[in-house]
């Protein structure tokens, strides 16, 4: 189904029948959903739904699944981005990617956030330094590991940890971040500074986050998608969903019926 977006900006990605199976199994049937320009999109639903797949697509994450197929479009300014004219790679680091779980590598705090412009060449220590600190400014964790960048990033919190995954994914300036339950193995406190962060950050990036924490959703997202048995099955502006949605599936997950 096409779903109308919650603000009247352009799309920064779009999907037009997004169709993702592994094997026979269908895991997302025919998706369309536009995801506004510096805006934050909550999907929910529940376990198996499709919502991580989903999300998958978006940066072609799905291509390293073996057996995972996949039909239908996913646009990045309007562009095409499942086709062989774009490399994979170059659409991750237009699209980056924080997982639920945090991956700091077992390096330096400060080799953690330059990893990837390394990886891109980038040679010049004062740019690299310069990049380091403007991510983790922007991670919200500057202030508390300015005198540490040379420690193990192992040493740090969960929180801390995620935090810095964060700030890796900013280090190669994307334009789109995708967040897969990034604040689910974290404390309360911790959980409320990723949420401070995610406010944060729309204002420079398109943001999609994946979630099973309703509130969390209500809180952090401009625009709210439920996904249900791989469908798509409402999405609009996040008061709309969860104050008067139009669908009986949709208003039976979001005041706890099932889920």
């Amino acid at each position: 189904m096409t779903a109308e977006t919650a603000t009247a900006r352009r799309p920064k990605m779009e999907t037009r029948a997004l169709t993702i199976a592994y094997g026979p199994k269908v895991a997302v049937n025919a998706v369309s959903l536009k995801l506004p320009e510096n805006r934050v999109t909550a999907l929910i639903g529940p376990s198996g739904c499709g919502k991580s797949t989903f999300l998958r697509a978006l940066n072609r994450m799905n291509d390293l699944i073996p057996g995972a197929t996949q039909q239908g479009e996913v646009l990045l300014d309007g562009d095409d981005v499942t086709g062989r004219a774009l490399d994979a790679v170059d659409l991750r680091r237009r699209v980056g990617m924080v997982f639920q779980k945090s991956n700091p590598f077992p390096k330096s705090i400060f080799e953690n956030v330059a990893y990837g412009l390394r990886v891109a060449g980038v040679k010049d220590e004062t740019l690299l330094l310069d990049r380091v600190v403007r991510s983790l400014q922007g991670a919200a964790l500057w202030d508390e590991v300015k005198d540490r960048l040379r420690e193990s990033a192992l040493g740090l919190s969960g929180g801390q940890q995620q935090r810095l995954c964060i700030a890796r994914a900013l280090a190669i300036q994307p334009e789109v971040l995708l967040m897969d339950e990034p604040a689910s193995a974290l404390d309360p406190l911790a959980t409320a500074k990723i949420e401070d962060l995610i406010h944060e950050l729309k204002v420079r990036y398109t943001i999609a986050i994946v979630t099973h924490n309703m509130q969390q959703a209500a809180r952090v997202s401009d625009q709210t998608a439920f996904f249900y048995m791989g469908e798509l099955v409402e999405a609009g502006a996040t008061e709309q969903i969860f104050t008067n949605p139009r669908e009986p599936r949709t208003e039976d997950y979001v005041t706890g019926k099932f889920g």
